[in-house]
């Protein structure tokens, strides 16, 4: 990606056909999306660079050769600076038809201000963006492996919430994702789905159609670039974005391990009014809802109303408290409590440098939440949230 420097007419040139606003500059959009290639979501050292001297210029420093604060970060960035991988990604959005969204456009959904420097860099989106800054918002998840108990919940909530112009937001995962997103559909209502890979690329594959669908009404979106493939460290991520575009969350059905909880924690984290519906005691595919009910302070969900009454009650984030989206929390999210992992795993997974890596894993180790064993494997130590 050397070069990153662009005339009025190569940045005109290469964003074209992405259905950037008027008022937007080309070059800074440029950089932008050359962002969305060479950092992994929510990459707090990029947004922080960022934040401080724009895009543009925090393109030149992240391909600089500078020995300085910003020398670890390249280090995971430069294997990524690539151009070709700029024109393949920016082409790819051309062909499928999608917008590319930066934080200067006016469709921007300012909701993501308040993740700060872990705010995606731009947003790749198919369909109408103007559907992100819907007046209320509701983000409805839970299980793949849901019950029909849990699908006929989830969409009832969606159908009433949607025919009453709330959108609804998910993953498009299968389960709880994809009831709430048909139910909403089928009231003729709004619906947005989240996705941790390119929106040229639909995942799952058995919601292609589910997904051009939402796409003609609403929109699918996704920080990652067109033709990226979905991982598990951008699932995670993912779920940063559903919880900070929603007014309110909430979890239908979920494992004691979902990832839904892990969503649901961006949401207390956030301010999101947060709630849960409840299900039998006996029943594992409840175990997360009823977790979020104890431990996460999230309110009862049985109808429809009961959300509604949930969009008046957000409150101010957490003070102190461990963000969820700092890389202490990337790093955790690669561990496990049961499976030893090496440091070369947990950077790939966490999407760090080695360097890095070990660091964190130094301060996570004697905060306890991080534990090395004989066998030179690091496995999570820390409690289940």
């Amino acid at each position: 990606m050397n070069g990153v420097d662009m005339g009025r007419a190569a940045a005109d040139a290469a964003m074209a056909g992405l259905g950037l606003a008027s008022a937007v500059d080309r070059a800074e959009a440029y950089a932008r999306a050359c962002w969305t290639v060479l950092a992994e979501p929510g990459d707090g050292v990029a947004g922080d660079l960022i934040a401080r001297f724009g895009a543009e210029a925090a393109l030149r420093i992240a391909h600089a050769d500078d020995d300085d604060e910003w020398s670890a970060a390249r280090a995971r960035w430069r294997p990524r600076a690539d151009r070709a991988a700029v024109r393949g990604a920016l082409d790819a959005g051309r062909r499928t038809g999608a917008t590319f969204l930066v934080p200067s456009d006016p469709r921007w959904p300012r909701r993501f201000d308040d993740l700060g420097v872990h705010a995606p860099h731009g947003l790749w989106v198919k369909g109408d963006p103007g559907r992100l800054i819907d007046a209320s918002t509701v983000a409805i998840v839970g299980a793949r492996a849901a019950t029909p108990y849990g699908e006929v919940v989830a969409a009832d909530l969606a159908a009433d919430l949607a025919a009453t112009g709330v959108a609804i937001i998910s993953g498009a995962a299968y389960g709880i994702d994809g009831a709430a997103h048909r139910a909403a559909l089928s009231t003729d209502g709004t619906t947005i789905a989240f996705l941790a890979g390119g929106v040229d690329r639909s995942y799952p594959r058995g919601h292609e159609g589910l997904l051009s669908r939402i796409a003609a009404t609403g929109c699918v979106v996704s920080e990652t670039p067109c033709g990226a493939a979905p991982t598990k460290w951008r699932f995670l991520s993912r779920n940063r974005l559903i919880a900070a575009s929603a007014d309110a969350v909430v979890v239908v059905e979920a494992g004691h391990r979902s990832g839904s909880l892990n969503t649901a924690a961006h949401a207390a984290q956030l301010g999101r009014a947060l709630g849960a519906v409840p299900g039998p005691v006996t029943s594992a595919a409840s175990a997360g809802s009823h977790r979020v009910l104890r431990e996460f302070g999230g309110v009862c969900v049985t109808s429809a109303e009961d959300v509604r009454e949930m969009l008046g009650a957000a409150v101010p984030p957490r003070q102190n408290a461990e963000s969820r989206t700092d890389e202490s929390s990337r790093l955790l999210d690669a561990l496990s409590p049961r499976t030893g992992r090496s440091v070369e795993e947990i950077a790939r997974r966490a999407g760090f440098s080695e360097s890095d890596t070990r660091g964190l894993l130094g301060l996570a180790d004697l905060d306890g939440r991080a534990a090395r064993s004989e066998d030179g494997l690091w496995r999570s130590s820390r409690p289940s949230r």
